[in-house]
């Protein structure tokens, strides 16, 4: 179907694509766009465009309408059937060929597309513009790769003062064994958190946004959106947090020569702000100045490290003796390896907690994505690399510093000994040393326990050591710097929130967040100047851990969906261990400070409720979809494999609205009672050739369903193309739902206009009737004073999208109606749309439950009268009865309710519903089906057969005799209802059955207009199919 013939051509690559009008011209033309004289060259000379898709000449040994994989078909896509650039749609592969000449128009012949790559050059013409004058070409973003875009990014952010300040002290109180557990138990949570990241980032083109970006296309915006926000807060803060660290340092050495500029908390405001105000000129500088500030902290601290290491071998000095440093000794190791727990501070968790921020900071170098060349590649190596290097550094560390320095020293020189001396207790009298009176007195001002300098006090020279510190946390805090506005510019591009998308711009080649470098500025100044941040840092640390949570939830749950679409070409995960990660950071979270854990987890349900209020118009694929479709196809198999009860009986509608917004009202009257209860189903028959509806069924889906969700219905909508009517509702009842979730009652509008209407389409509307009862189905129709129909009327709320009007007297179809309307009439008429959204006030729900059908015109309007629209009207119940029998009757009908649970105490027996009606309804009936009559007097069966066979809808004299009584029947009730229900506010009634091949459906009709006719309350016929909806059985 696809090929077509071509004459024989030289061998050729091919460097264009034919439209199909051009292959079409080749046969009319007897000849191809290519000359013999071309050779291989392929010069498509006069391609011309369809449906925006090319074709292309492929060595298959015949020519074909298809095209070979390639990189641009795929790139940018979303949702499933977008449109793809290049590749022929289905109708251009699978229609029959017709030629077009209004589209014959030459294109440029792209020699890149026919390799299945992305292009690597210039587009075409790019040279020639070049050369122009005042046109100047764009520079290219710089792009970093795995070793400076990530490892050492991530690296400079895990070192920081712990490591200098606190991890001997730690070692102290834990002893060797017990901090390297803790660092192990540390490094467990970021490197399962490094290989979730590591997943996520290679399930597909990771783009700028960083920690954000890969949550909020995972699990969804909701989620994403609060990790967001709170993420690049919390690295903003951080930014105050490690230039206050800097700023301390700072003050500390000038407080130790006696050079403070003002005061202590002064002078680390001003050098923070000076700090932090270089710190945002090296950011502003561009993304490449800003990687060599990073490379030059990385050198300072490895040499830091390397004099660290250094001074342990180098022999102690008798001043650094004095203060505990033996160089290694087997005896200090041994000692040092079992814990000596002490303050408040001294237990296993409280030590825990206090480490675990060092070996965080994973995440610097996902933050900065969109300046990686490779994501997918730099992501996984770079941060797997880094957390193993700081691993290591942290161990070696621990064991060195742990086999060197005695937990208790004086400082003094005094505490010399000699050797074996009596008296001294401790182990540094076997080194000629003893501090045993200020370990008893606890006021050893030396030593492991003690000192944090013990770093600079170990090394070969202290000031490296000093020089250390400032890098890790000026390597944090121009960090912090750079990954708060990347991600923020990434969620304010998103628009999930109000008032942030002013932040969102970037500029120069690497859209440089310079508003976000702004913004993060003054909350970092801000947070400087308070110089008190002990309350805010738990906060911070929780927010972290609030990503890491995510993160690991992240790729357990993309995991356990078993989605097609979660591909990483990163293997070395596990799903479970990635939920332990999840599970270990919550609990961490409630370690480190408890209140600080529920203020983080009370910030991001705020921020997800908002999401998830405002329901932002965004498709990212996220596994929370999959998970959606995973639970509801799970739950629907097992729904199939449970026998229904009565109990779970649960009215499911199809519901003929034809386009839901043409009948507003209908579907708000179904939609208020199957509102988080049952199956609501809205169809629509698309009535002519199928050539011609699908393109239109293909357009209007999308509209119609989103119609549905502004109005806040909760329903499907479906459609089929059919020649007619009737047999479109047939593939509805038969083919629409899933298992166990089938409608099982048929709603549909009355028609008003049966007696002007064309007769086949009475036949066919009185026929849908009765194939809904031949397929089990209830049926409800609805009649409403104003009618249902409003597309006639230019309101808010039909869909402006939707210009064709239907058939304004049918269930369904897609015809035009009359564009000129009453004013008065479209004023009632766009009132009753609105009718079942209204508050209904003390008014009555009637029922006439005239015929047992299994309990459904009770069930219905008792589901109504639970919705708070209609929880003041009181519902009554009449049923018909005898005049001496009264009594009994409604104590039965009373009792049977009653059991029923139905809430319904008012009932009325009407005793005179057989009386004859007045003589003027009754003309009015006779009047109204004369013109439907055969008028064949009384003749015999065979002739009234040939007199009605072109028109099988027309009423015979004798079927008007023998149904006279039930003609009569309906008039009576008419009247009935005019007396007794002319104000309510709904009216639902139990109609008559028109038996087939007994009952024209001109006479069914007729009955249902008596029945219905100058009521000014919506009425609503229900009939069951004659099984059991109610029971008062609790099994």
């Amino acid at each position: 179907m696809a090929e077509l013939p071509i004459p024989d051509l030289p061998p050729a690559r091919c460097s264009g694509r034919f439209t199909i009008s051009t292959l079409l011209a080749m046969e009319e033309g007897g000849r191809g766009p290519y000359t013999p004289s071309e050779g291989p060259s392929c010069d498509s000379a006069q391609p011309t465009q369809l449906s925006g898709s090319t074709l292309c000449t492929r060595t298959f040994g015949y020519n074909t309408v298809d095209v070979v994989p390639a990189y641009e078909h795929y790139a940018n896509s979303k949702g499933v059937g977008d449109p793809r650039k290049g590749r022929p749609s289905l109708a251009d592969l699978h229609s029959i060929l017709k030629p077009e000449p209004g589209h014959l128009r030459p294109t440029v012949c792209d020699p890149q597309h026919s390799n299945g790559l992305p292009e690597a050059g210039p587009e075409p013409g790019l040279e020639e513009a070049e050369g122009e004058p005042g046109r100047a070409s764009v520079a290219e973003p710089v792009r970093f790769g795995w070793v400076k875009g990530v490892m050492i990014r991530c690296m400079l952010n895990i070192w920081g003062v712990i490591l200098y300040l606190r991890l001997p002290w730690i070692t102290a109180q834990a002893g060797i064994a017990l901090t390297w557990l803790i660092i192990l138990m540390s490094v467990t949570v970021t490197t399962i958190t490094g290989l979730s990241i590591s997943a996520i980032s290679t399930n597909g083109k990771v783009k700028s946004g960083g920690t954000y970006f890969l949550i909020s296309r995972s699990l969804g915006p909701e989620l994403g959106g609060s990790i967001g926000l709170i993420f690049a807060f919390a690295n903003a803060v951080a930014v105050a947090m490690h230039t206050v660290g800097f700023a301390e340092t700072v003050r500390d050495l000038l407080q130790e020569h006696n050079s403070l500029i003002v005061d202590p908390t002064n002078d680390i405001r001003i050098i923070g702000v000076i700090t932090v105000t270089v710190l945002l000129g090296i950011s502003l500088a561009g993304m490449e100045w800003e990687a060599k500030a990073q490379i030059l902290f990385f050198l300072v601290i490895l040499v830091s490290f390397i004099n660290y290491l250094v001074g342990t071998v180098i022999p102690a000095s008798a001043e650094k003796q004095a203060k505990g440093f033996f160089s290694y000794r087997a005896d200090i190791f041994a000692q040092n390896f079992v814990p000596n727990w002490r303050g408040p501070e001294g237990s296993f968790f409280g030590l825990f907690s206090i480490f675990f921020p060092s070996a965080t900071g994973i995440l610097a170098g996902a933050n900065i994505s969109g300046d990686l060349k490779d994501p997918a590649v730099a992501i996984p190596k770079g941060t797997l690399m880094a957390i193993f290097w700081t691993t290591v550094s942290y161990l070696v560390l621990s064991a060195t510093i742990g086999a060197c320095v005695v937990r208790d020293a004086s400082g003094s020189l005094n505490d010399s000994v000699a050797v074996g001396s009596p008296g001294c207790e401790g182990l540094a009298c076997g080194f000629g040393w003893n501090f045993s009176a200020c370990a008893q007195r606890q006021s050893c001002r030396y030593g492991l326990s003690n000192y944090y300098q013990s770093m600079s006090m170990v090394s070969g020279f202290g000031p490296l050591i000093t020089a250390g510190i400032f890098g890790a946390t000026l390597s944090s805090a121009l960090a912090c710097l750079v990954s708060a506005p990347k991600v923020f510019q990434c969620l304010c591009r998103d628009q999930l929130y109000p008032l942030i998308s002013f932040f969102g711009k970037g500029y120069g080649r690497n859209s440089e967040p310079i508003r976000g470098y702004m913004l993060t500025y003054v909350i970092a100044i801000g947070f400087i100047l308070i110089a008190e941040l002990n309350a805010i840092a738990p906060i911070i640390s929780n927010f972290f851990l609030c990503s890491y949570a995510l993160i690991n939830f992240s790729c357990f749950h993309a995991s356990i969906t078993n989605s097609p679409g979660w591909r990483p070409s990163f293997r070395y995960y596990s799903k479970w261990a990635a939920l332990f990660g999840a599970a270990v950071s919550v609990v961490i979270m409630f370690l480190l400070t408890w209140w600080a854990a529920l203020i983080a987890f009370g910030i991001v349900i705020f921020l997800l409720g908002y999401v998830l209020y405002k329901k932002p118009d965004v498709n990212w694929g996220s596994s929370m979809q999959a998970s959606s479709y995973n639970m509801a196809l799970s739950y629907s198999v097992g729904l199939s494999e449970v026998d229904e009860h009565i109990k779970n009986y649960r009215p499911q509608c199809l519901v003929l609205t034809g386009p839901p917004n043409f009948r507003p009202a209908l579907v708000d009257f179904v939609g208020t009672f199957t509102k988080n209860l049952s199956l609501m189903l809205c169809g629509n028959v698309l009535i002519g050739p199928r050539k011609q509806k699908m393109p239109e069924s293909r357009l209007t889906a999308d509209g119609h369903a989103k119609w549905l969700m502004k109005r806040k219905i909760k329903a499907f909508y479906t459609d089929v193309v059919a020649e007619d009517l009737r047999s479109g509702v047939q593939m509805l009842l038969q083919a629409a739902g899933l298992g166990k979730m089938r409608p099982n009652i048929l709603v549909l509008g009355y028609k008003r206009n049966w007696r002007t209407a064309s007769p086949q389409s009475l036949e066919d509307y009185v026929g849908i009737l009765h194939d809904a009862f031949d397929f089990k189905y209830g049926v409800c129709l609805m009649r409403m004073k104003e009618g249902l129909n409003v597309s006639r009327v230019p309101q808010a709320y039909v869909n402006p999208t939707f210009e064709a009007a239907e058939h304004p007297e049918n269930g369904t179809g897609s015809r035009a109606a009359p564009s000129s309307v009453n004013s008065s009439t479209s004023a009632g008429e766009q009132q009753a749309s609105t009718i079942f959204q209204s508050e209904q006030g003390k008014k009555t729900i009637d029922i006439y439950w005239l015929f047992d059908d299994g309990g459904l015109t009770l069930l219905i309007p008792y589901l109504l009268g639970r919705k708070k629209r209609w929880g003041k009207c009181k519902t009554r119940v009449f049923v018909g009865g005898q005049i001496n029998r009264m009594d009994e009757e409604r104590k039965a009908i009373v009792s049977l309710l009653s059991k029923f649970r139905l809430g319904f105490h008012e009932v009325h027996i009407l005793p005179d519903i057989n009386q004859k009606p007045r003589p003027e309804h009754i003309k009015r009936f006779d009047d109204l089906i004369a013109p439907f009559r055969l008028n064949d007097g009384f003749k015999d069966e065979a002739t009234v057969n040939e007199m009605r066979q072109g028109c099988p809808w027309k009423i015979s004299d004798e079927e008007v005799d023998k149904n006279r009584a039930k003609s009569l029947r309906q008039v009576r009730l008419n009247e009935i209802l005019l007396d007794y229900s002319r104000d309510a506010a709904l009216i639902a009634i139990t109609p008559p059955i028109g038996r087939k091949g007994r009952c024209p459906s001109a006479l069914y009709m007729a009955w249902l207009e008596t029945l219905s006719q100058d009521l000014r309350p919506p009425v609503i016929l229900t009939r069951g199919n004659q099984e059991n909806v109610l029971t008062f059985y609790c099994q």
